[in-house]
């Protein structure tokens, strides 16, 4: 590979169809697994059909612009998503409230992660954590799609036991399209199990229209406050651990500079909040995108191109999704992340006098709980944290 006159490598710009299939599976999963809470929030708002797919659109616009340019802008694979936990929180809080004060309230989140951004507070908290703690998170995020996939043999035998076998074949001989042969074979013998509704899939293109916003005081402590305290708990730490345990190192403030901006611009047209994605991007970060990890970042900037497409027919995505069985949807999350947790758990468990607090992170994560409206990642990286300082401070008596 050719170096430039500072001695880095320069990257080929070329991209693979790795790349690509690890752009659209990660939309696929970050879709298919929680396009329905948003579904659920829009409608909590008072949001009529027309603005719920604007509101789909507004949120693949800005995640599309967001992963493409700070993909290309770091050379390195970061991709953006909606925070699902944000949108969980929204579902249960916004009933009652008028359409413009939930747009005021995600203007008053995107201003408090634009703040942080400015600042460098979650970037210096980000660094005080030992990068087992951060593997161990990731890890116990990542949990429930592996078991998932396996689980899902239940309901899809047939089905998923050919796309587990395909990828066991295909990581043997040819590694890096594993997922792609896998996708191939979910959707051939979906297809010839009739189980693929093509008549279920609505091509719908929806343009999003702004609410003007309004603000009241106690929906913003009440709502505003706890969706941004969600949203860097349960989104953005992840997301910062899941760069970190692949060995990026893109800066951290600037990442929540411009994910904060993007929120800000385009929440009017309910783009909620958009944070660093997890589970999406660790599908763009893994080997089979490209053995060289700084080769992996074109499969974010393919994702990116993707959200752009979902956020043009954001009325479309709901019937696409019920068009393809639930089954096959699990499978290819799940074996596409098997050496993300692989390499977290390995990362996690390898200093033994982090190896309990780690453990403990990844069980109290995977556990999904969930306290005080904040998801397992937070509570899971807090009792980690806790068990660190305990088991591993000098004792003096």
């Amino acid at each position: 590979m050719a170096r430039l006159p500072n001695g880095r490598r320069l990257v080929s710009s070329r991209i693979t169809l790795s790349q690509v299939t690890a752009g659209f599976v990660a939309v696929l999963v970050g879709y298919t697994s929680s396009a329905v809470i948003i579904f659920q929030a829009a409608a909590a708002a008072g949001a009529s059909p027309t603005q719920i797919g604007g509101w789909l659109s507004a949120l693949g616009l800005a995640m599309g612009i967001t992963s493409i340019g700070l993909s290309l802008r770091y050379r390195q694979p970061i991709l953006t998503a909606w925070s699902t936990p944000g949108a969980a929180l929204l579902a249960v809080s916004l009933p009652g409230l008028p359409l413009s004060q939930a747009i005021g309230i995600f203007l008053f989140s995107a201003v408090l992660i634009l703040i942080c951004g400015v600042t460098g507070w979650f970037a210096r908290l980000m660094q005080i954590i030992p990068q087992s703690i951060t593997a161990a998170m990731l890890a116990g995020v990542l949990l429930r799609f592996g078991l998932d996939a396996f689980s899902s043999l239940d309901g899809d035998f047939l089905l998923v036991l050919s796309m587990f076998l395909t990828y066991l074949a295909a990581k043997r001989w040819v590694p890096r399209y594993a997922i792609v042969l896998v996708l191939l074979a979910g959707l051939g013998v979906a297809g010839l199990l009739g189980e693929i509704d093509i008549q279920a899939a609505q091509l719908i293109v929806s343009a999003p229209s702004p609410v003007w916003p309004t603000f009241s005081l106690s929906s913003l402590i009440g709502v505003g406050i706890p969706l941004f305290v969600v949203t860097m708990a349960s989104q953005n730490a992840p997301g910062v651990a899941t760069l970190r345990a692949a060995g990026y190192d893109a800066p951290i403030s600037p990442l929540m500079l411009w994910t904060g901006l993007a929120t800000f611009l385009l929440a009017p047209f309910g783009a909620f909040s958009i944070g660093l994605a997890a589970i999406t991007a660790a599908i763009c970060m893994g080997p089979e995108v490209d053995p060289e990890a700084s080769r992996r970042y074109p499969a974010a900037i393919c994702a990116g191109v993707f959200y752009l497409l979902a956020g043009l027919f954001g009325g479309s995505i709901g019937t696409v999704f019920d068009a393809l069985p639930s089954g096959l949807v699990l499978a290819i999350a799940g074996l596409a992340l098997l050496s993300n947790i692989g390499g977290s758990l390995h990362r996690a468990l390898l200093q033994s006098h982090q190896r309990e607090p780690a453990l403990i992170t990844f069980l109290v994560t995977g556990s999904g709980v969930t306290l005080c409206g904040i998801g397992a990642a937070f509570w899971g990286l807090a009792a980690g944290l806790l068990a660190l300082f305990v088991l591993t401070k000098p004792c003096r008596i």
